[in-house]
């Protein structure tokens, strides 16, 4: 992709948007696109993106190192193992009831907090929950990060994705609630439906998974759950981790807290956790530095995945791909405009993304061509966030899929054999929602 990417670089035109700063963020302005001259990358600057790409996801490479390391501790104290099988034992009869409440469970973060890199941490308890209840790692890793995807997608109080794209294009902020709510739904109930499917399939004929050729997807199933008991030790290392969790989620809401303060309260976990669970200091941080190591390959894909941001800035061409797609909108006639906004952000998502860059480059040009097509500014919004969230499902340059993806020894050309026809289901759900948002004149 960073090759491509730097091929690009030698066979489109280059132009760039004149940027303002609006005191809290940078703004395109909207017909200020000029050709310049062209800036070719060379094979050495392709090489450069690389640890260039490192620095500038840096926050959030870290951020995965650490946490792995977190949950490297927690996971060698034994209190995850002893934890799910306990529920293992008590949902023998009723496990595929558990698939829809975590869903939902991660939806509303998703939809309230913009969850998402978060969804990382969670993915070994995912994983260790659905193979113990003889599912496979996609059935795990789909019921946290489809869920979470589903509440982003819906975006109703988002802040970095709906609220940054309606300030930028000024309509009221978090208006159009009542109908996000309703998408939201739909998008929920098919993602549900899905992975139910999928999983009772599995569940009934472990050949029918994805990844039943790959042998370190073997399950443990059939593991004898009754052989972990569940200590007073991992009683208490499971609510120092409940109490760490629920300091991040209020440190998000009332300080403001973002990755770096997140970070340091699971250390603390991590640390807490390694000595109540009976580590002691040097086990405790072997058993990190254990941790670490499993989530390496996640934590370097989100620095690969940047460079290609990376190399497109230098050499000038992210601009004018934005510009060519955004010109096509204007030929397509009538309401039916909204449609072509719509792929276009499903496009330029592959390019961008970030939900929140993803809103501060193209809503710029959103807004004014929502007025000259006489579509409401809140449905221009409606196109980015629908086609920011659906391509977050599938889409190889998103870092927190492919981390997570890497965490659950999932390749992505599996993933793309499972969640194809979601992608089409909710492609589906989100035209026929814009076409009511323009004939039912939200705004």
């Amino acid at each position: 992709m960073i090759v491509l990417a730097a091929l690009s670089t030698y066979f489109l035109s280059v132009g760039t948007f004149e940027r303002i700063d609006d005191g809290e963020r940078t703004v395109l302005v909207e017909g200020s696109y000029q050709t310049v001259e062209s800036n070719p990358i060379s094979p050495f600057e392709i090489l450069q993106a690389i640890p260039l790409g490192m620095e500038d996801s840096a926050q959030i490479i870290f951020y995965i190192f650490l946490i792995g390391g977190t949950f490297g501790v927690i996971t060698k104290t034994g209190a995850i193992d002893a934890a799910v099988y306990g529920l293992v034992n008590r949902l023998k009869n009723n496990g595929a009831l558990l698939l829809p409440v975590i869903m939902i469970a991660f939806s509303i973060p998703g939809a309230t907090i913009g969850l998402s890199e978060e969804v990382i941490i969670f993915v070994p308890i995912g994983i260790a929950v659905a193979k113990a209840l003889g599912y496979d790692s996609i059935t795990g890793m789909s019921m946290l990060n489809l869920g979470a995807v589903c509440g982003f997608v819906g975006g109703m109080l988002n802040p970095f994705t709906v609220g940054v794209a309606q300030t930028i294009a000024e309509v009221p902020l978090f208006s159009g609630l009542g109908f996000r709510l309703i998408v939201y739904v739909l998008f929920l109930l098919t993602a549900i439906t899905l992975v139910m499917r999928y999983a009772a399939k599995v569940k009934k004929d472990p050949s029918a998974s994805y990844l039943a050729d790959l042998p370190q997807q073997d399950t443990i199933a059939a593991t004898n759950t009754e052989q972990i008991p569940f200590t007073r030790k991992h009683a208490f290392v499971l609510i120092s981790v409940i109490i760490g969790f629920a300091l991040n989620m209020y440190g998000i809401f009332k300080w403001e807290w973002y990755l770096t303060e997140m970070t340091g309260t699971f250390l603390a976990i991590g640390l807490i956790a390694g000595i109540v669970g009976g580590l002691r200091i040097n086990g405790t941080f072997e058993a990190f530095t254990n941790g670490m190591k499993d989530v390496a390959y996640g934590a370097l894909i989100v620095g690969f995945a940047r460079a290609i941001l990376v190399v497109m800035e230098q050499g000038q061409v992210l601009d004018t791909i934005v510009y060519q797609v955004s010109e096509l909108i204007s030929k397509i006639p009538g309401s039916f405009a909204v449609i072509g906004m719509f792929l276009v952000q499903l496009i330029i998502n592959f390019f961008i993304p970030s939900g929140s860059g993803q809103a501060a480059t193209t809503m710029p040009i959103m807004t004014p061509l929502a007025d000259l097509l006489d579509i409401q500014r809140q449905v221009a919004v409606l196109a980015y966030q629908y086609g920011d969230g659906v391509m977050s499902t599938i889409n190889p340059t998103n870092g927190v899929l492919m981390a997570c993806l890497a965490l659950a020894g999932i390749p992505y050309t599996r993933w793309v054999k499972y969640i194809w026809k979601l992608v089409v289901a909710w492609i589906i759900i989100a035209i026929l929602g814009l076409l009511a948002a323009v004939w039912f004149g939200i705004s």
